[in-house]
């Protein structure tokens, strides 16, 4: 899909040529990469900012909506449609940052300025996220219409409203949304509003956020006179109640508030052109110890779940002196058919950095599996200089795509090599792009496995490819062995993304991390944020659910804080302590401080990490009332999930304007009382589904690559007119044209009706070959 994007706004920058701004300014399009460099072209024009796009089916509608000019004719239409960039006439950016979370609003305004001011196109919209993103809603003001979009529960309002094309709304890639809006004028406004979420980076005590702000110089109005206006906000609570230092930031922001835990920030300025680079701001709210606390919050009167919220948060400090925990790694890698090519390539490369970072301490294997499983070793071996460099030999003989998927046999196997692991850190590393049956048995068995193996039981780091594998299946293995888990959907960034997870499993410093009994509480429920694990905890008086969460908390790493949040009844302790060891083995502990959270959203802050994580708990358990409560939480946050669909509602304002009263029609077909209540209703239109699945079996046992699209089988029509068709055909190829001619000639009425019915029948034949062929592939006729 990004590369039919990107052709169609290749074709759009072309079309523009035809606009005419008057003597003022003439638009020259930018020089697009010529066709040998394919991926600087598409770099250069995905958007990186919030864009909003004229959708030209018709390319005789192009012209300036202001001053209609001159314009040669065009034959045909824009088959895909073309994409011209619409020009931006104001941008505000709101970034609020708590915890590890940013919530980011951008509102602008754009104009249709390259459309007849009589005609109409539809306009889509570009939202490009940042690290982990999450679109949260659009909304859009246009010519006394207006749209928003809203999420409803998986068969709700069914049949209502009209159902939309992928084009409609969809992920062009995961961290880029598209959203359609249909017929709007040349020469309109449109005054949009997008909200997302996405994760803060972390290193070394400092916290970082990156918002796409990157805007062509193409956007900027073609006319210079038009007051130019860029507006940004910033506020940061890091909920720690430690002081907050501001490190860098892009743009050049004015304090305006500096309190304990507390920064707020603004920039406002008249502008010749728009930001031409990402927004960055960092900041530093962690001393050199480890350390957190909890954060306690009432749920709000709209809240589906009216239990008391609490948020506890573990960061490791800045310490650079701290002993790293040794390590026995064994690297579990997909190398079936469907993974040739970059994915194995980058996983190979990934690998590779992944190997160079062990210390001579530090122990490993490589287990390849297809439907075979191949060793690298058949016991571990020290990470030696010699060692790693026979690693290096045995991935580039063994690491040939080929064969299916069968992930029980090598995950199974590592676990028996690792279960008498002593002083160390056992980690396995899972990386896979497909979808296994036995799924649901896997955990059970490495549930079953893990939970008697031990004080310190082997990590599992799971890495899923592409869309066809269950991501919820490896989220809830990792779930399972207080292990992480990674993702790379777009295969550009596989690579980066593996060593991200190859990189935290290495920087562990703080293990076996227990909490202190909740004595007080009746219910204690808990999720671990940032791609952790769920934990319940209970006292005598607990309240068990059908619902039962692993009680393992992942370790602390150095590349992310710890975050564990939920809800509970009962008398909160005011203190807690946690406590786990250090690299050294030492035992650890820490006090946890309370406070009440006044100024952070909670139920926000925690919301996509805990619809995801009860997602997998409910793939897991094929539980339909968690599935029920994930769908609730759903639509109360705004966060996509599995269970509910997005819709597009829109109102037309100009209906119920245009209905004074006392005032009737002569000749109306509908009574004006029909008319308010048609005004009254807004249409809805139904997007596909934008979850991400629960792994595709049939794709992964075709071995189709990551990112490919599974062919589709010939609707049942089309394959009868290509029959009939086939047959006739083959029929006129044993006579030319002329003597068709003559003989039709000399044939009276009575031969040409018995000719035409037999031609019927001979197309019939064909078709009843064709259902022949339909009946031995097993499908319906």
């Amino acid at each position: 899909m990004a590369d039919d994007f990107v052709k169609a706004v290749e074709d759009g920058l072309k079309l523009s040529k035809r606009l005419y701004f008057g003597k003022d300014r003439p638009v020259t399009p930018p020089k697009v990469p010529s066709s040998m460099d394919k991926s600087g072209a598409v770099d250069m024009l995905l958007p990186k900012s919030p864009m909003v796009y004229a959708v030209i089916t018709d390319p005789k509608i192009v012209d300036n909506p202001d001053i209609p000019s001159y314009q040669p004719y065009v034959h045909g239409r824009c088959d895909p449609p073309s994409l011209i960039p619409l020009q931006m006439n104001a941008v505000e950016l709101d970034v609020d940052c708590y915890l590890d979370t940013a919530f980011v609003r951008v509102s602008g305004t754009w104009r249709v300025h390259c459309v007849m001011g009589s005609k109409s196109c539809d306009c889509r919209i570009a939202v490009p996220m940042g690290d982990q993103g999450s679109i949260l809603g659009v909304e859009a003001e246009i010519s006394g219409k207006s749209y928003h979009t809203q999420l409803i529960a998986l068969g709700e309002n069914d049949g209502a409203g009209k159902s939309a094309s992928v084009e409609t709304g969809s992920f062009l890639k995961p961290n880029i949304f598209t959203l359609t809006l249909p017929q709007i004028d040349g020469g309109s406004y449109l005054s949009i509003r997008l909200r997302w979420s996405q994760k803060l980076s972390y290193r070394d005590g400092e916290f970082s956020v990156n918002v796409p702000f990157k805007f062509p110089e193409y956007v900027t109005p073609a006319i210079k006179k038009i007051p130019k206006r860029e507006k940004i906000h910033l506020n940061v609570n890091a909920g720690t109640g430690t002081e907050v230092l501001c490190n860098t930031s892009s743009h050049p922001l004015k304090q305006l508030r500096r309190d304990v835990g507390k920064l707020g920030y603004s920039y406002e300025s008249e502008v010749l052109k728009w930001s031409n680079i990402d927004f960055d701001f960092s900041y530093t709210v962690s001393p050199s110890h480890i350390f957190g606390g909890v954060l306690l919050q009432s749920p709000s009167v709209h809240d589906v779940d009216q239990r008391e919220m609490f948020c506890m948060c573990l960061l490791p400090g800045t310490a650079k002196s701290r002993k790293v925990f040794k390590k026995d790694v064994i690297f579990i890698v997909d190398i079936s058919k469907s993974m040739q090519g970059k994915p194995l390539e980058d996983t190979k490369n990934a690998l590779a950095v992944a190997l160079s970072k062990l210390d001579p301490g530090d122990s490993f294997n490589i287990i390849a599996f297809n439907g075979e499983t191949y060793l690298f070793s058949t016991s571990m071996e020290l990470a030696t200089k010699e060692a790693v460099e026979r690693a290096h030999q045995w991935i580039g003989i063994n690491f040939i795509a080929g064969g299916s998927t069968n992930i029980c046999a090598p995950l199974t196997k590592a676990v028996e090599m690792l279960t008498n692991s002593r002083g160390s850190i056992p980690i396995i590393f899972l990386v896979t792009d497909g979808a296994v049956e036995d799924e649901r048995q896997i955990c059970d068995a490495m549930k079953s496995r893990l939970t008697n193996g031990g004080s310190i039981c082997p990590r599992i780091y799971t890495f899923g490819i592409g869309s066809y594998c269950n991501h919820y299946f490896l989220r809830m293995l990792a779930m399972i062995s207080r292990g992480y888990y990674g993702a790379a959907y777009d295969l550009d960034s596989i690579e980066i993304q593996m060593q991200k997870l190859f990189t935290r499993g290495f920087s562990s410093v703080l293990a076996n991390i227990a909490i202190d009994t909740l004595k007080d509480l009746d219910e204690f429920e808990a999720l671990l944020s940032n791609l952790a694990s769920p934990v319940a905890f209970s006292s005598s008086l607990a309240y068990f659910c059908s619902m039962m969460y692993p009680s393992r908390i992942p370790d602390l790493s150095s590349e992310s804080p710890l975050i564990v949040s939920g809800r509970y009844q009962g008398k909160f302790p005011d203190t807690l302590k946690a406590k786990g060891f250090l690299g050294d083995l030492s035992n650890f502990v820490v006090e946890l401080k309370l406070q009440l959270a006044k100024d952070l959203p909670l139920d926000r802050i925690c919301a996509k990490q805990q619809i995801d994580l009860l997602t997998a708990q409910a793939w897991f358990s094929e539980d339909k009332r968690l599935e029920e409560k994930v769908s609730k939480m759903s639509v109360q946050t705004g966060v996509l999930c599995e269970y509910t669909r997005m819709i597009i509602v829109e109102t037309d304002e100009r209906n119920n304007a245009s209905e004074s009263p006392g005032t009737k029609k002569v000749g109306s077909k509908k009574s004006d009382h029909q008319k308010i209540l048609d005004s009254e209703v807004p249409k809805t239109i139904m997007l596909q589904n934008l979850g991400i699945g629960f792994g595709d079996l049939t794709a992964t046992a075709e071995n189709f690559p990551p990112g490919s699209e599974i062919p589709k089988l010939p609707e049942v029509a089309e394959i009868f007119v290509k029959a009939a068709s086939n047959c006739c055909s083959t029929l006129g190829n044993k006579c030319c044209c002329l003597c068709c001619i003559e003989c039709c000639n000399k044939l009276n009425d009575q031969c040409v009706i018995v000719l035409t019915q037999l031609c019927t029948a001979l197309a019939c034949f064909g078709c009843f070959e064709c259902c022949s062929n339909l009946c031995c592939c097993g499908q319906d006729g």
